[in-house]
C-alpha cells in the first residue's frame, strides 16, 4: 500500500506536468503480488478505469482459469477492453507502464505505447526496463532508485501515514486515507513539479508531516477515528 500511495502522487504528477487528464490513461501494471494489485486498487478507485495487470503468465483476464482468488477478483474489476495475451498486447497504445514485477521489459514494447507516454521501472536494484531507454520514447520515467531523477519510494508514504491514523486513533486504514496520503505527497512538490521532479525527495522534511495530518483527517472524515 506505501507503493501505491506513492505511485498515485507520482501518477497525478506526471499527469499534471504532461496537462493529461488522469481519468482518461491507459495504466498497464506488471506485477500480480501484493504491491501490484494495492497500486490497481489506488487507481481504479480515483477513477482510472482502464487498468490492465499483467502476472508472470500474461494479463490477468476472465477468461483464465489459473488465477488464485485476489487475481480473479482484479480481473472482474480491470481490463475493460478484455484484452488478452501478454505485456506486448497490453502495451501497445497504452499510457502508463507501472512496473512492480522484477521482470524485464523489451524496448520494442515500451516503443508502442502511446506519445507522451509514461512508465515507471519500479524494480530494484534492476529496473524493468533501464530509464535512459525507456527515455527514449516515454515523456515521464521513474525508478525506485535514488540514482535517477523521480524516485518512488514507499518511504514517500511512511512515517507520516502511520502518524496521521495514531494521531486520528483511526481503527484501520480506508482507500480515502490512502488517497489523501498521495495528494499530500504531491502538494509537497506541486510548486516544482517537472518531468524530472514529479515526487519530493523522500529526504524533504515536509512529507511526513503533510501526510500525517492528511491522513488524519481523511481518517475524521470516513468515520474510522
Amino acid at each position: 500500500h506505501g507503493t501505491a500511495i506513492v505511485v498515485l502522487a507520482a501518477l497525478k504528477g506526471a499527469a499534471r506536468v504532461l496537462e493529461r487528464d488522469l481519468s482518461g490513461l491507459k495504466v498497464v501494471i506488471s506485477g500480480a503480488g501484493a504491491a501490484g494489485i494495492a497500486c490497481a486498487n489506488i487507481l481504479l478507485a480515483c477513477g482510472i478505469s482502464d487498468v490492465v495487470v499483467l502476472d508472470s503468465k500474461g494479463i490477468v483476464s476472465t477468461d483464465r482459469t489459473d488465477l488464485n482468488e485476489f487475481k480473479a477478483d482484479m480481473a472482474e474489476r480491470s481490463n475493460p477492453r478484455g484484452l488478452t495475451g501478454g505485456a506486448a498486447e497490453a502495451l501497445n497504445g497504452a499510457d502508463a507502464f507501472l512496473g512492480v514485477s522484477a521482470g524485464t521489459i523489451p524496448e520494442e514494447y515500451i516503443a508502442s505505447m502511446n506519445d507522451d507516454a509514461i512508465v515507471f521501472a519500479m524494480s530494484n536494484p534492476d529496473p524493468e526496463i533501464h530509464p535512459e531507454v525507456a527515455a527514449k520514447y516515454a515523456a515521464v520515467v521513474a525508478t525506485g532508485r535514488s540514482d535517477f531523477p523521480n524516485q518512488i519510494n514507499n518511504v514517500l508514504a511512511f512515517p507520516g501515514v502511520f502518524a496521521g491514523a495514531l494521531d486520528a486513533g483511526a481503527r484501520r486504514i480506508t482507500e480515502n486515507m490512502k488517497i489523501a496520503a498521495a495528494e499530500a505527497i504531491l502538494s509537497v512538490a506541486a510548486d516544482k513539479l517537472s518531468r524530472d521532479y514529479i515526487v519530493p525527495s523522500p529526504l524533504d522534511d515536509r512529507v511526513a508531516p503533510a501526510v500525517a495530518a492528511a491522513v488524519a483527517a481523511a481518517a475524521r472524515a470516513d468515520g474510522v477515528a
